[in-house]
């Protein structure tokens, strides 16, 4: 019956691409770097138009990173993670099945998901003994961790000498610090300021300071990392920025370095 049902959902989801992506098709204007597809635009989502792919569900931070690991050769996915032990925090599928494959071992955590490899708080990794992964991914996670700071420290203890994070979080436009509130705790208050009801701070333009002040050297990647033909085509920004007050127009991509022990 399980599988029955899961099927049943794939062929629903299907109908649903189909139907949504079909009057896409042409011209093919713009493609998707992490599943492929191409059409005359992308879909919207609930904060910006047209940057959702109607596949695969890619946003701009997960098409950012694909751009990282395709075309900036010092972040390859050779370099970063072919071979590499991989530990991946609350992982989209698209992205999961992506890494998966390159890895040497791969594996999941997630606090509340018990379906995970790890069921695991970001903040405390006491399980985990210190240099035991070359890569930590955590995508628009650290801000649902009570004690980021904390979580950053852990990431850098669990990380091998020479290892990687690839960290994202949902940055406030031109807000130069990081605003978090421990009295705001109601969800209908955390979403009007924190622009989420699960989210505990917004961030800002301080983010690679604090990755820094936890140990790391820090490569922040942004659509100007990037050719504008393939910023444009691949839609590494959003083509509208959104008027809201809490959006993320400007998405990156940080990678956060451990040092590497000297020879």
């Amino acid at each position: 019956m399980k599988a029955l049902a899961e099927f049943g959902k794939g062929v629903l989801r299907g109908a649903k691409f189909y139907i949504q992506a079909a009057p896409l098709a042409w011209p093919k204007l713009v493609e998707c770097n992490v599943c492929g597809w191409q059409g005359k635009h992308l879909v919207s989502d609930g904060w910006h138009e047209q940057v959702q792919c109607p596949k695969c569900r890619s946003g701009v931070r997960h098409r950012l990173l694909f751009a990282a690991l395709t075309h900036r050769e010092e972040l390859s996915f050779e370099r970063l993670v072919s071979g590499k032990r991989v530990l991946h925090f609350a992982p989209e599928r698209l992205v999961e099945s992506k890494l998966r494959r390159h890895a040497g071992e791969y594996l999941t955590a997630d606090y509340l998901n018990p379906r995970r490899d790890l069921q695991l708080d970001l903040s405390d990794m006491a399980t985990i003994e210190a240099s035991r992964f070359d890569l930590l991914i955590a995508c628009d996670v650290l801000e649902h961790v009570a004690d980021d700071r904390q979580a950053l420290r852990e990431i850098h203890r669990v990380l091998h000498p020479g290892g990687f994070a690839i960290l994202t979080v949902p940055q406030q436009d031109h807000l130069a610090q990081t605003f978090e509130d421990a009295s705001i705790t109601s969800p209908a208050d955390r979403q009007r300021h924190f622009g989420q009801s699960d989210h505990l701070r917004i961030y800002g333009d301080d983010f690679p300071h604090l990755l820094q002040t936890a140990g790391f050297e820090v490569t922040t990647i942004d659509e100007h990392s990037f050719s504008a033909d393939l910023a444009r085509r691949q839609i590494l920004f959003p083509p509208q920025p959104s008027l809201h007050p809490l959006a993320t127009n400007f998405r990156k991509v940080f990678f956060a370095r451990k040092a590497a022990l000297p020879d």
